[in-house]
C-alpha cells in the first residue's frame, strides 16, 4: 500500500492485518472482484476502503459535477457515518474528497456536494436513487463499487434498488462485496454483477465463542424490567435489544425512570436524535443503549460488555449481529437472552442455528446470584437517568438528586468492561445505592470482578410500568 496510508494505520496502532484483510488485500489491490465474508468486527472495511484509496490514487483521475469515482453503499444511516469516519483520514492523506448520502437528513448539503464534484460517496441506496433520478447524480464514471453488509441489505429488502444501482456503474469497474454472511440473496448479486471474484470466507459466521460466554435466562415476565436494572446498572456499556421501535423506546424510557442512563436507538427517531443519543453513548453520558435489529446494525462501539436480547430475535442471523456489538476484536464480552415460558421452544432452535450452548439459569426474579457474575461490580442508580435535550446538552434529572459524580465504578476496580480501559467520569448527577456483597468467582468468564465489594440493588420494583402508561411488558414483541 501507499506509505500514506500505511503511516496512518501506524499511527493508530494498526501494524498486522486482521485475516479478511490479509485475505482480500492482494487481489482488491491487483483490481480483482472480489467476495468477502467476515463476521461483525473481523475488520471488513479497512480491507475495503484501503483498496479503494489506493485504487483511486493510482488511476490521478479528478471528479466532474455530479458524476462521483467511487460508489459505497450500506445498508444504514449509522453504518454510513462510520465508514466515513474510518475513510475521511485515508481520503485526505490521499487528496480525494467524500461525500455522505443517506435520508433523514435535508437534501441540499449533499446536492451541493455532489455539484462540487467529488471522489467518494457513500449511500444508503435509497436516498442516492432518489438523487439520480432528480438528476444531481450519475454514476457513469464509477471506477470502484463496495456493498458493505450485503446481507443486511438483502434482509431489508434493498436488493432492487442495490441492483439498479449496480446497473448504472459502468461494469469495467472493479466491485468489492462485503458481507457476514453468504446466502442465496448474496449469489444473486454475485452472479449478475461480479466478473470472475474471488471468494475469501476469513472469518466463521458464527459467534467467536471463545471470547464470548452465552447465556439464556429463564424468567417470568413479570421480572424482566427488575434484571434489566439490575444488570444495567453494573459498570461498564451495555447494549439491549428489543424486536421493535416502540419497545425500545418504552424500555429506555423504564430505565431511565429506574435510574439507569439509557438511550435508544431506532427508526422512528430523526437522524439528529440518532447522532445525540449515539454520542451520548459513545461518550459514557448514557451507559446503556436500547435498540432494535436495523437500527443497531453495523454500529461500532468499543468496550461494551454485556449484550443482552431482552426480546430474544426471530432468527440466528439476528442473534449473531447483534451479539457481535461485544467480544470485538478480540475483546470479551458476555451475551445475555431474557426467555419466558412461551419462548423456551424458540429460544432452543434459535441457539441451535447459532452454533452456540448457552448457560441456562433458571431465575424467580433480581436477586438470584448469577446476575452477580454476567455484570460484577456495585450497582449505581442515577435519579431519573439521563435526559438530553434537543440540543443534545444533559438536562437535570427529573427526579430530584443533588450534585456529585455521574454513574461511577466500583472503588478501585476494573468494572465491567472487555478492555480493561480506565473508569469512566461521570457527569452532574447523583447515586443512590445500597449495598449487597458479590464478586465474579475466578475463572468463570472474560470480566474482572468490580473491586470495593459493594453490590448496590436497583429500587425499581419487578413489574413497574413505565411513564406513558407503557405496562413491564411492553418491550416485547409478544404481549
Amino acid at each position: 500500500m501507499p506509505d500514506e496510508l500505511v503511516s496512518i494505520l501506524t499511527a493508530r496502532g494498526i501494524t498486522t492485518p486482521t485475516p479478511i484483510q490479509a485475505a482480500t488485500l492482494p487481489d482488491s489491490l491487483a483490481g480483482r472482484d472480489v467476495l468477502g465474508r467476515g463476521r461483525t468486527g473481523s475488520g471488513k472495511t479497512y480491507a475495503f476502503l484501503l483498496p479503494l484509496v489506493t485504487r483511486l490514487m493510482q488511476s490521478g483521475k479528478r471528479p466532474a459535477a455530479g458524476k462521483p469515482r467511487a460508489l459505497i453503499l450500506a445498508p444504514t444511516r449509522e453504518l454510513v457515518g462510520q465508514i466515513q469516519e474510518a475513510l475521511i483520514p485515508l481520503a485526505q492523506a490521499a487528496g480525494l474528497t467524500t461525500q455522505t448520502v443517506f435520508g433523514g437528513v435535508g437534501q441540499n448539503p449533499q446536492v451541493a456536494g455532489l455539484r462540487r464534484g467529488v471522489d467518494i460517496v457513500l449511500a444508503c441506496p435509497g436516498r442516492l436513487e432518489d438523487l439520480i433520478q432528480q438528476g444531481h447524480c450519475s454514476l457513469g464514471n464509477i471506477e470502484v463499487t463496495i456493498l458493505d453488509e450485503a446481507d443486511h441489505m438483502a434482509d431489508l429488502g434493498f436488493l432492487p434498488a442495490v441492483r439498479r444501482l449496480l446497473e448504472a456503474t459502468p461494469r469495467s469497474g472493479q466491485r468489492l462485496l462485503f458481507s457476514a454472511t453468504l446466502d442465496n440473496a448474496i449469489d444473486v448479486l454475485v452472479k449478475k454483477f461480479l466478473t470472475n471474484p474471488t471468494v475469501h470466507q476469513a472469518d466463521s459466521a458464527q459467534s467467536p465463542i471463545s471470547t464470548m460466554d452465552h447465556h439464556v435466562l429463564h424468567l417470568a415476565r413479570e421480572h424482566r424490567v427488575s434484571v434489566l436494572v439490575d444488570l444495567t446498572s453494573a459498570p461498564g456499556r451495555t447494549v439491549v435489544f428489543t424486536r421493535t421501535k416502540h419497545g425500545a423506546k418504552a424500555l429506555a424510557r423504564q430505565l431511565n425512570k429506574s435510574g439507569v442512563p439509557t438511550v435508544d436507538l431506532h427508526g422512528n427517531l430523526s437522524q439528529n436524535a440518532r447522532t445525540r443519543n449515539m454520542e451520548a453513548f459513545h461518550s459514557g453520558k448514557a451507559t446503556t443503549l436500547v435498540a432494535t435489529d436495523i437500527a443497531a446494525r453495523g454500529i461500532h462501539v468499543d468496550d461494551v460488555a454485556l449484550v443482552v436480547h431482552a426480546d430474544p430475535p426471530t432468527e440466528h442471523k439476528a442473534y449473531l449481529h447483534r451479539s457481535g456489538r461485544t467480544a470485538r476484536a478480540g475483546a470479551a464480552g458476555t451475551v445475555v437472552t431474557l426467555m419466558t415460558d412461551d419462548q423456551v421452544r424458540d429460544v432452543r432452535q434459535l441457539t441451535r442455528a447459532a452454533g452456540i450452548k448457552p448457560t441456562l439459569t433458571k431465575m424467580t426474579g433480581s436477586t438470584h446470584p448469577v446476575l452477580v457474575q454476567l455484570a460484577p461490580g456495585e450497582r449505581v442508580l442515577v435519579p431519573g437517568g439521563l435526559e438530553l435535550s434537543a440540543s443534545g446538552q444533559d438536562v437535570q434529572p427529573r427526579t430530584g438528586g443533588g450534585g456529585g459524580g455521574g454513574r461511577g465504578r466500583s472503588g478501585g476496580g476494573g468494572g465491567r468492561r472487555s478492555g480493561g480501559g480506565a473508569p469512566k467520569q461521570g457527569g452532574g448527577q447523583a447515586k443512590q445505592s445500597s449495598s449487597r456483597g458479590g464478586s465474579k468467582p475466578a475463572g468463570s468468564g472474560s470480566r474482572p470482578a468490580g473491586g470495593g465489594g459493594g453490590r448496590r440493588r436497583p429500587a425499581a420494583a419487578a413489574g413497574t410500568s413505565s411513564s406513558g402508561g407503557h405496562s413491564a411488558s411492553s418491550f416485547s414483541g409478544r404481549r
